[in-house]
């Protein structure tokens, strides 16, 4: 007599629920600048560049100017804002003299820092160290600094791209605050790990070394917004930036469109009667860059 088999276990269906597009345009609430126009709530934001260039000075000027409702750069928070700064790779003394340079410590700003903990901190990509912070961003803050992702995820499993296993966590981070990932470049000067992390963000902030940078000029950089939901005109072109100091020891930001520099540098190849074509060989940029330059230049009477 054959044995019966016991009915296969079927998974129960997916039914994504679905709604209309009425009830969804009154049901989501609209984001609201954090840092106008740029850095938005419930956003998810990544800030990298090469190591020694200014990364952490930049994700914490703008966690304080967003927690003072001050300004960075070009950008204004309206309001003061709660801030929750997680730190993986700095001595935390060396975060409070920054935070010093920064001015008065606001009441709104928190830090969270791996060289408080003798253990350091769980791997944000592993199961433990996404409770932990998300019992850290709880009740939750408007905005979450995550510096640097190479310290705080993949380092105990030594996973050379944790992305796959963090970006969901991210996503449901987004729903609850905007998020700020500080990361680093690899050694070609690209986005260190998988190339899909870009897919999700809301905003990629790049830091770049500029002309005639050296490393004894410290913070000095170019910022280029590489992608940017939402936003349009002159908040996305590049600006070159230097941190100076005031004679208090205070930190300020000098910063002029990096654009600007580039019509200088044209004017001053025009009056040494170079055309375009020429220009656009002497400076290793693009014809119709060469072109609209000039008439920058021509337009400012600068030639």
């Amino acid at each position: 007599m054959p044995r019966l088999r016991p009915p296969p276990v079927r998974a129960p269906a997916i039914r994504p629920e679905r709604r209309g597009a009425a009830d969804l345009l009154a049901a989501l609430p609209g984001r609201r600048p954090i840092l106008a126009p740029l850095l938005r709530s419930h956003s998810l934001t990544l800030l990298y560049g090469p190591r020694g260039l200014g990364k952490t000075f930049v994700a914490m000027a703008i966690a304080h100017a967003a927690a003072t409702g001050g300004r960075f750069l070009g950008w204004q928070a309206e309001r003061p804002h709660r801030v929750v700064y997680v730190d993986g790779e700095m001595a935390a003394a060396d975060v409070g003299q920054r935070l010093a340079m920064l001015g008065p410590a606001p009441k709104t700003l928190e830090f969270v820092l791996a060289d408080l903990r003798s253990s350091g901190l769980p791997d944000i990509a592993e199961e433990a160290g996404q409770s932990a912070i998300w019992n850290a961003c709880t009740p939750p803050p408007d905005l979450l600094v995550l510096d640097n992702l190479s310290s705080l995820a993949g380092h105990r499993t030594n996973d050379g791209d944790p992305w796959p296993k963090l970006q969901p966590f991210l996503l449901r981070l987004r729903r609850r605050t905007a998020v700020l990932v500080v990361q680093h470049t690899n050694k070609r000067g690209a986005l260190r790990g998988s190339a899909q992390q870009e897919d999700v963000l809301d905003l990629v902030l790049a830091l770049r070394r500029p002309a005639g940078y050296a490393a004894h000029q410290g913070a000095r950089f170019e910022l280029h917004v590489e992608k940017a939901r939402a936003v349009a005109g002159h908040a996305l072109e590049p600006v070159e930036a230097k941190l100076c100091f005031d004679p208090a020891g205070r930190a300020t930001w000098a910063w002029w469109p990096l654009e600007e520099q580039d019509v200088h540098r044209v004017a001053a190849l025009l009056r040494d009667g170079l055309n375009p074509n020429q220009i656009a060989r002497e400076l290793g940029i693009s014809k119709s860059k060469a072109y609209r330059l000039r008439e920058l230049a021509v337009s400012s009477s600068r030639v």
